[in-house]
């Protein structure tokens, strides 16, 4: 029961908002994930419903002539409804109380639980591919690795590739992007 998951964050983006697109280099970008990832036999294509998600993975679905689902369980994690000063030294805190929730937001158990669900239904013996956002991305690597936290974060890239194997109750990540 082997599952091999690409879990991907999205390409350089101009912007934090749902509708903001790649920059320049991001649409690049996206056309080295697609060369990059070509070849890796994806069965499926699961993203974040965020602009920025759709066009980093689209190179590469229309490559392999895959369509991409929408899940919008891969959207951003909202961290909180109002404008935090101290946002930074907020999401450093909610990697350590996993039960930490800010008005309007989301805790981390909470992410975790959602993008989970989408690991879950990625059927056994495929290939996927889910591309997302850097927050809800480190929390899935946290459950497999705990020692994966705040500063592996901060250390993401736009791109950034890792690989999920799951095969039965064992699970193993691999940062591929460098």
């Amino acid at each position: 029961m082997l599952k091999n998951i690409y879990v991907i964050r999205h390409c350089e983006a101009g912007w934090q908002p749902a509708e903001s697109s790649l920059t320049e280099k991001g649409l690049s970008q996206a056309n080295d994930l697609a060369n990059y990832l070509s070849n890796k036999n994806v069965d499926q294509i699961i993203s974040s419903p965020y602009k920025r998600a759709i066009q980093s993975n689209r190179p590469l679905a229309e490559k392999l002539q895959l369509n991409i689902e929408k899940d919008p369980r891969l959207a951003e994690r909202v961290l909180s409804t109002q404008n935090l000063v101290d946002w930074l030294e907020q999401l450093k805190e909610t990697f350590v109380d996993f039960e930490k929730k800010l008005e309007g937001g989301e805790s981390s158990r909470e992410a975790q639980k959602r993008i989970l669900k989408v690991v879950e239904e990625v059927q056994d013996n495929k290939t996927a591919i889910i591309v997302t956002h850097g927050n809800i991305m480190s929390l899935l690597i946290n459950y497999f690795d705990r020692s994966f936290s705040f500063k592996e974060w901060k250390k993401l890239s736009n791109p950034d590739v890792f690989l999920l194997k799951i095969d039965g109750s064992k699970a193993s990540f691999e940062r591929l992007w460098k």
